[in-house]
């Protein structure tokens, strides 16, 4: 059984087949991602009307490309997969309408996929890990540690009361100079800092539950880079950014050894598994931190490969492909929606 899923929910275009292999897992046969990086660059964020039309210029000649590599043609898919939200709307609409086109010329099923529950399984596709496990979701637009109980079934533990992580990189990058996306600049720029230089907050650490902040470690560092204007060195900037990816990585850990006794209370142990997803989960330091958090508790932390963490067709072939194999597909009036969380998500929507 061969999927081709679609993902354009921000500022990558993308396509990928994914193929069932027969015994509950999965191979990738191709997996094409255009990134719009440039593009956006020159604004220090994604401008939705500009993603939208990267999208719809380029998804054609990207999905061509993915059945080239994968050495097949329409003819060999089994399901069009698509993402249908959340997501900056216009982008969405692109790459949903394009998969309905395609599923109906063809008549074939269409699968509405949930972009958050794209990410969330990926690790069944990489390290085919079995229900249930605890799953920790952080990127640019979301930060939530949810009990992955089954296909469509999350329980959500925790979530951000304020920003989002890979906002909080985002912004901080920005206040830094270091430029666009800030994660991965903010990751450099601390390779050779002195994490122990600034003291910054850890917003609700030792609270009780496993909600996050990061408002406020944000304004510690606004605050501390405004001391610095002016003067601050090459020095003074990776000793900031170095202080804040620890204050970060301490909350996060702090957060999930909260969710591994919530999830032991629901059931009835520790999670077997910690999954980190999403576009931050690539950071090396947030990864050797919950590696280190995980192993007193003999929990498994399952991270996939960082090009399947941040935005990828693969993750979203793969979700289509557990739902087409569960008979699950989506009529093809189904509406793409610029809000979707997976706590409400069910197994048949």
């Amino acid at each position: 059984m061969n999927v081709l899923g679609i993902e354009t929910s921000c500022d990558e275009t993308a396509a990928a087949i994914v193929s069932d292999i027969g015994d509950g897992g999965g191979t990738i046969l191709s997996n094409v991602v255009l990134s719009q990086l440039d593009d956006h660059r020159p604004f220090g964020g994604v401008v939705p009307e500009i993603a939208a039309r990267a999208h719809l210029d380029q998804l054609d000649s990207i999905i061509a490309r993915a059945l080239d590599d994968a050495g097949m043609t329409l003819e060999a898919i089994d399901g069009i997969a698509a993402t249908a939200g959340p997501g900056l709307i216009g982008g969405v609409h692109v790459g949903s309408m394009t998969a309905k086109a395609i599923a109906s010329a063809r008549r074939l099923p269409f699968i509405a996929v949930n972009h958050l529950e794209a990410h969330a399984l990926t690790a069944r596709l990489t390290d085919d890990v079995e229900f249930p496990y605890l799953l920790l979701l952080v990127s640019g637009g979301h930060c939530q540690l949810l009990a992955v109980e089954g296909l469509g079934q999350y329980t959500l533990l925790g979530t951000t009361i304020d920003d989002a992580i890979g906002e909080a990189f985002d912004k901080t990058a920005k206040l830094l100079g270091l430029g666009f996306p800030g994660g991965p600049a903010v990751q450099d720029a601390a390779a050779t800092g002195d994490a122990a230089r600034f003291k910054l907050p850890r917003p609700l650490k030792g609270r009780p539950g496993c909600d996050f902040s990061f408002s406020g470690l944000k304004t510690a560092v606004r605050q501390t880079a405004l001391k610095l204007e002016g003067t601050a060195s090459a020095q003074d900037i990776a000793d900031l950014a170095a202080s804040f990816q620890t204050a970060v990585c301490d909350t996060v850990a702090d957060r999930c050894r909260h969710a591994f006794a919530m999830f032991a209370d629901s059931h009835g142990g520790t999670p077997p598994a910690l999954v980190a997803a999403g576009g931050v989960a690539a950071n090396i330091a947030l990864r050797e931190t919950l590696e280190k958090t995980c192993a007193p508790h003999g929990i498994k932390l399952v991270v996939p490969p960082p090009a399947l963490c941040t935005d990828n067709a693969a993750m979203v072939a793969w979700a289509g492909l557990e739902r087409l194999k569960a008979g699950i597909t989506s009529p093809l009036d189904f509406r793409p929606r610029p809000r979707w969380p997976l706590a409400e998500l069910r197994a048949a929507e």
